[in-house]
């Protein structure tokens, strides 16, 4: 059996790769220091942010909340912010009006997408000022 030490880590490398972080994930220090066979898990403290993209991930929806996708139907990038009623809610990079967009349109943004989409906002926000 692995030490708890090592089940924390594993479970803060497995979070992480959902794109989940729980800055004060760790060994409960009171179990953790007591004869106890098996400490308890401080999952710690969180925003209302992570906590609902943390609940995302649990849920295995795809993609997770907080996640950048493309509507393939037009290839607007938007920011997951839900999946209602069979469809997936974005957000434009950036902020603005939400969308829905069907489950079957919708795939991850690649880094590229993600990058050219805050472009985008950013040259469009330079020449409205």
């Amino acid at each position: 059996m692995r030490s708890t030490e090592e089940v924390v880590e594993s479970l803060r490398q497995a979070l992480v790769g959902a794109g989940v972080v729980l800055p004060s994930l760790c060994v409960d220090p009171v179990t953790g220091a007591s004869e106890e066979p098996f400490a308890l898990v401080d999952l710690g403290r969180c925003n209302v942010r992570v906590a609902e993209r943390l609940a995302s991930v649990v849920r295995g929806e795809r993609p997770a909340v907080g996640a950048h996708a493309v509507d393939t139907r037009d290839g607007r990038v938007g920011e997951v912010m839900g999946h209602v009623r069979g469809n997936v809610r974005l957000r434009p990079v950036g902020g603005g009006r939400e969308w829905d967009c069907p489950k079957g349109s919708v795939a991850d943004a690649r880094p590229e997408e993600l990058m050219r989409a805050r472009l985008r906002r950013t040259n469009h926000e330079s020449v409205r000022n």
